[in-house]
């Protein structure tokens, strides 16, 4: 327990840099943000903010209030699941007016929006399954932190893909539209990737199933480009999320 004492602070970090992606996209048009969009942004950070919380509360002798904040945890974390998922939608949509549109969509083209469907479903999947893990070993501290912990390298992806995207695009906007838009991909792949193994080792949890997971999801990432382009993923795509 005494290696965990701190935890809720190295905790902020994730945070600090979920919130420091999504920043731009959810703040700078909040009002045109559709109330999907603000649900799973409130559920997300929520999810995040908790694991700042609980571990302070299993480390600081408040187990009755972390036992009950992790009942309430559960069904939050379902929260996130299913707001994901139901934003899988808008990806299918923006691929058809980046087709529609052309140019105004500048780099991003509809691969580019099919293959962060493709990314995002295994990613809540990835997501779900740890947290379901975490229930099943919550008898076992090292088992139930470490598979909780997970979940905040899980899906880090999207917000801060989205931050480091904004800035990178910034940067080179004289280039516009022939961007290279995967390289903010790759870069936050491996940003995350290394964080993930740097909180695993000081952990020690590098041969935890939870870290090969949280690794194995943030390799699959780096594949949304030949996704995205995959004409069979497409149609899988369009089928399961549009019926």
């Amino acid at each position: 327990m005494s290696k965990y004492k701190t935890l809720h602070l190295w905790m902020l970090l994730p945070m600090v840099l979920m919130q420091f992606g999504i920043f731009r996209d959810y703040w700078g048009d909040f009002t045109d943000n559709a109330w999907s969009v603000h649900i799973h942004y409130w559920t997300g950070t929520l999810w995040y903010l908790y694991l700042i919380l609980q571990p302070y509360y299993a480390t600081h002798g408040k187990l009755d209030k972390h036992r009950t904040n992790g009942i309430i945890g559960m069904f939050l974390a379902g929260g996130v699941c299913i707001t994901a998922l139901s934003m899988l939608h808008r990806d299918i949509v923006n691929a058809d007016l980046s087709a529609e549109l052309g140019e105004q969509f500048g780099p991003f083209g509809p691969w580019f929006f099919m293959g962060v469907a493709a990314v995002e479903i295994v990613m809540i999947t990835a997501f779900g399954f740890a947290v379901i893990m975490s229930i099943i070993k919550r008898k076992s501290l090292e088992d139930h932190a470490w598979w909780l912990i997970s979940t905040v390298f899980i899906i880090m992806m999207p917000a801060l893909g989205r931050g480091i995207q904004n800035v990178f695009v910034l940067i080179h906007l004289e280039d516009w539209p022939n961007i290279d838009i995967m390289a903010p991909v790759y870069l936050t792949q491996a940003l995350i990737i290394a964080l993930i193994l740097l909180a695993a080792w000081k952990y020690q949890k590098l041969k935890h199933p939870a870290t090969y997971l949280a690794v194995l999801v943030n390799v699959y990432t780096c594949f949304l480009e030949p996704l995205g382009r995959s004409e069979a993923v497409d149609t899988f795509l369009r089928y399961i999320i549009k019926g």
